[in-house]
Order: C-alpha cells, then sequence, then structure tokens
C-alpha cells in the first residue's frame, strides 16, 4: 500500500475558454470540479492504476466537506484530519492551444497541535505502507522542516519516503535522505540556485542534490521528459504528446507511474513518462485510466546526450 500525505489539498475548478483575455467577461466552454492537491493525485492515479493507496489529508469549513465527498465518490480510501482553516479553492483555466492559467489559494494555516496530530495519523497508517509519498506546497505558519521530519520518523519504521514539494521544505528534506524526490524543473533549478537549460544541466542538478542526500532523484522536465539519476546510474527519457491539452497533474501521474513499476530503474521510468503523458492528453485534472495509457510513445535514452536543450 502506498500512503499519500497533503496538507494543503484543494477543490480544483477547471473551465475551458476559446481565449483568455484579461479585462473581459469570458464565457466558458466548460466546467469540471475535481479533489486536488499533490498527494491526493498520486493516490487517484495509482487506485486507477490498481494500487492500493490511502490518502491522509487536512479538511476544514464547507469546502472540506465538499473535498471529502468528491474523494469519497471516487471511492478513495482515505484518513481526513479536522482542522481549523478552510480547505483551499484552485481555478485552472485551459485554452484550445493547451496554455493553462492557474490561480492557488494559499491554505490556511495549521497550528503545532494540528501538526502533531497529522504526524501521528501518518506514523500509524505508514505501519502498513511501503511508501509515504509527501507532496505540495505546506500551509502558512507550517515549519518548513515539517517533511525533513517526517522522512526521519518513517526511515525509523522502515518506509520508504518520496518527497515532491519545492524551495526550503524540499532542500530540508534532502538533507534527511528521503529513498525518492520528484522535482520539477522549476524546483529543480529552485533548488540548486541556477537555471536548467539543458539534459546536462538537468543531471548534473539532481547529482548535486544526490550528494546532499537524496537517494534518487526523478526530476519531470515537462515536454522534454523526465531524468532519472539514482543508484543505478543516469537514464532520460520523454513520450510524445502530438496534441496536449492540459499539464496539470501530469507531475503527480508521472509519479505515481514511477512508483507503480517499482520506483528504480528504465522500465519504472518508462511507466511513469506514459502515465504523465496520458495526464497531459487529459483535457482537465482528471488522472488517467489503463486504456489512456500509451506505452508505445516513450522513447528511453540510456546513454543522454548532455547537449540536448530542453523546451520551453
Amino acid at each position: 500500500m502506498i500512503l499519500t500525505v497533503t496538507l494543503n489539498p484543494s477543490l480544483d475548478r477547471t473551465i475551458e475558454v476559446d481565449r483568455l483575455v484579461p479585462g473581459a467577461m469570458i464565457r466558458a466552454r466548460s466546467a469540471r470540479l475535481d479533489p486536488g492537491g499533490k498527494g491526493v493525485n498520486v493516490s487517484r492515479a495509482l487506485l486507477a492504476g490498481g494500487i492500493a493507496t490511502r490518502a491522509v489529508i487536512t479538511v476544514g469549513g464547507s469546502d472540506g466537506d465538499q473535498l471529502v465527498r468528491l474523494l469519497e465518490a471516487d471511492e478513495i480510501p482515505l484518513h481526513a484530519v479536522e482542522v481549523g482553516g478552510r480547505t483551499r479553492s484552485n481555478v485552472t483555466i485551459v485554452e484550445p492551444d493547451g496554455v493553462v492559467t492557474k490561480l492557488n489559494e494559499p491554505g490556511g494555516p495549521l497550528s503545532r497541535t494540528e501538526l502533531d496530530r497529522i504526524a501521528e495519523v501518518v506514523l500509524a497508517e505508514a505501519e502498513t505502507a511501503s511508501w509515504v509519498v509527501a507532496c505540495g506546497s505546506l500551509p502558512p505558519g507550517v515549519p518548513s522542516g515539517f517533511y525533513a521530519e517526517l522522512c526521519k520518523s518513517c526511515a525509523d519504521a522502515g518506509v520508504h519516503v518520496a518527497i515532491d514539494s519545492s524551495g526550503p521544505p524540499l532542500l530540508e528534506a534532502v538533507e534527511a535522505r528521503p529513498t525518492l524526490i520528484k522535482p520539477n524543473r522549476e524546483e529543480l533549478a529552485e533548488a540548486v540556485g541556477r537555471p536548467i537549460e539543458s539534459v546536462a544541466d538537468a543531471i548534473e542538478a539532481a547529482e548535486e542534490l544526490r550528494d546532499q542526500g537524496a537517494q534518487t532523484v526523478l526530476a519531470s522536465l515537462g515536454a522534454s521528459g523526465a531524468v532519472l539519476v539514482g543508484p543505478d546510474g543516469v537514464v532520460t527519457g520523454e513520450a510524445h504528446v502530438a496534441a496536449p491539452k492540459n499539464t496539470v497533474g501530469a507531475g503527480d501521474a508521472l509519479l505515481a507511474g514511477f512508483l507503480r513499476a517499482g520506483a528504480r530503474g528504465v522500465t519504472a521510468l518508462a511507466e511513469g513518462l506514459a502515465w504523465g503523458a496520458a495526464a497531459v492528453r487529459m483535457p482537465d485534472s482528471r488522472m488517467p485510466l489503463p486504456r489512456d495509457i500509451r506505452r508505445d510513445d516513450v522513447q528511453i535514452h540510456h546513454r543522454p546526450d548532455p547537449r540536448r536543450p530542453l523546451l520551453t
């Protein structure tokens, strides 16, 4: 079983428009409401792929109640921890050419008492888990070392930990030696303090984070695919998508596919890329189903060209 942890979940409303014009009144072509948050998305993708999962989330207010109802309607096993703040709402605006505009609320603060309760819940649920996957931003006021504390506690319990976050929470977690981290291109650049313009840049940055403590780095690079740097060496790959529709959740699907396939080596990378590409073909923030996965679209490079520039 794979346990996901989302301290800052959301209600995600995806709105399709013909064209986004600032200051104008725009009629939507369609709208959809989904449960959101990186960890939630990973659990949704894993469940669709037939993998046992459970989502630990914080919920507060009427929006939190609605989030729970949506997850229960999707039959996602969860442990909802009630908190005093309000569950946030995010809005994604999608244009026909694939341009995506996101408006994300910051989320409500969590008290020290609430954080201690969440940590207790995670460790109790982790007793039957092979992985704990901690994802997303931390709500306002949460110490940046929370994920690092979680890494240490889970390591003491013999449970693998994957971290998908950014900024100080990611860097502090790296020092706690997580089994896996999954930054995207921007998060990777922020972590090492320099731009990531080529495959060589991504590999060098990933190796730097491994030197700091991360055991394996799976870096998602958007249309340029992903770089995997770990105990077995370096491998890269990409999956062609002719008509991308929505990139929201693609990195979460990539991580879910990678975990499903064993979280190590070429096979896991290829599966992750196939899942990520399937998510990009989705018109909204739904996670792909098995019928959406196209493994033949994946290309793996055992000897990547380090000079290859990354697509913008």
